[in-house]
């Protein structure tokens, strides 16, 4: 036996002790009053009054304790009891929230054990070191009758600062690792990716490619660090195709951690170099002519720029919207994966007889489509405009325009034949088709 063991068994037999003395002395003191109080004229009356003093007392010490009792933060791994606990399963909404806490010990929980307290699940946590704190970022499950306004009130109050609120999916639940290495995998197969990549690891953000050289030719002069830079809520990275790739979000301002996340996707693909994803598929026209579709690069700017000369002014012009002389000088940008995809569609001989054109341009998405006079009418133009939607429509794009001018009856009866949601805009001859492949996840934000 232990000494810890004997000290600890004569304090239990003393502490027996003590407990039974107490007893008979407070026997012997309920007895006396009891004698004193009964053999008094109103003796009865009394005991019963100091009865209900007694339960009055008990039930306000009751209520006061629970409306005064801290919110039960539940256990890291999900298996501690919260106030959700007794309450039967609902209806729920996903949230993404952002909020500052001073970096010191126990302002994380402090915000966790307010948004449990309003019944707020956390799915997933990532926290952004900043010179002046640490920013927080949360996926939450909340009941759906729970207000935005409550989950932005619960943070402040329990410290946060510059709380930002927006509504997210489903798409969300997966964890930032596996996201990422998502993303790098789609990257690494396609450097048409790499916007796309940057766009969903960022969120909702502008992305602008600028080339190193203008279409005539002309360097881009360009300040930006080798290794980029980031100011506030806009950033810049080096493209490694040449030139800089810029991403602004308005709304809220980047981190330094997802600065770095944004650079090493973009060393990424510098380390790969061009590349190009080889598919084709062959397709039969309604007329019964094969075709095969697939992607085209760099590499087909001399094809591209024999099928010009195959097409008439006209065609040149509704598809360029300026001098016919200078179609030439826009393929090497079109051609670009940084700036968009292109699919190229080949005759039986090999023979390169149109392009279909998919450029990224911030929140949107243009489309344009050329294809070669001896092959228009043959149904050419809406299998690539299919193509091209179902493109936008995996990127992510909520809507695709397309601009050409208003006597192209062809390009109108093409976007009519998809049946989707069209709007219409004409402006000095050039008209402005917009197709609607989506609605938009609602957002909102709450600043406090």
């Amino acid at each position: 036996m232990t000494h810890h063991t004997q000290q600890s068994r004569t304090h239990t037999w003393r502490r027996d002790v003590v407990e039974l003395a107490a007893m008979f002395c407070a026997v012997a003191v309920a007895d006396t009053v009891a004698k004193s109080v009964a053999h008094a004229p109103e003796g009865p009356q009394m005991l019963l009054l100091s009865a209900g003093v007694l339960l009055v007392t008990a039930g306000l010490h009751t209520w006061w304790a629970r409306r005064h009792a801290p919110p039960a933060v539940p256990a890291a791994g999900g298996g501690g009891a919260g106030p959700a606990d007794d309450l039967p399963p609902g209806e729920t909404t996903l949230w993404r929230m952002r909020t500052t806490v001073r970096d010191r010990p126990g302002s994380l929980a402090a915000v966790c054990g307010a948004l449990a307290g309003q019944r707020v699940d956390i799915l997933t946590l990532q926290t952004h070191p900043l010179a002046d704190g640490t920013m927080d970022e949360f996926l939450l499950r909340a009941p759906a009758e729970l207000p935005p306004a409550a989950l932005s009130a619960a943070a402040s109050g329990a410290g946060g600062r510059d709380t930002w609120l927006e509504r997210a999916d489903p798409h969300d639940l997966v964890d930032i690792p596996t996201r990422v290495l998502g993303l790098a995998a789609r990257t690494a197969t396609d450097p048409a990716e790499l916007p796309l990549a940057l766009r969903r690891l960022l969120g909702r953000c502008t992305i602008h490619s600028q080339p190193a050289v203008s279409l005539g030719g002309q360097p881009l002069v360009s300040d930006m660090p080798e290794e980029g830079d980031l100011d506030g809520v806009r950033m810049r990275l080096p493209d490694p195709a040449g030139g800089q790739i810029t991403v602004e979000r308005p709304y809220l301002p980047f981190t330094p951690t997802e600065f770095a996340r944004a650079r090493a996707l973009v060393e990424l693909d510098a380390r790969l170099g061009p590349r190009m994803p080889h598919s084709s598929t062959v397709t039969t026209l309604p007329e019964g002519n094969a075709v095969t579709v697939r992607r085209a690069g760099a590499g087909d700017v001399p094809a591209a720029r024999q099928m010009h000369d195959r097409c008439s002014q006209r065609t040149l012009a509704h598809r360029y919207h300026g001098p016919v002389v200078d179609a030439d000088r826009y393929l090497d940008h079109l051609l670009s994966p940084r700036f968009g995809r292109t699919l190229a569609v080949e005759s039986a001989s090999g023979r390169l007889v149109a392009l279909g054109h998919l450029l990224w341009d911030g929140d949107e998405a243009e489309v344009a489509l050329l294809v070669e006079d001896d092959w228009q009418g043959r149904g050419v133009g809406s299998e690539l405009l299919r193509r091209l939607m179902d493109l936008a429509r995996e990127s992510g794009y909520p809507s695709v325009y397309a601009i050409t001018r208003s006597s192209n009856s062809a390009m109108v009866a093409t976007m009519r034949s998809l049946g989707l949601p069209l709007d219409y805009q004409i402006e000095e001859g050039t008209l402005v088709l917009t197709a609607r492949l989506e609605r938009q996840p609602a957002a909102q934000k709450q600043l406090s």
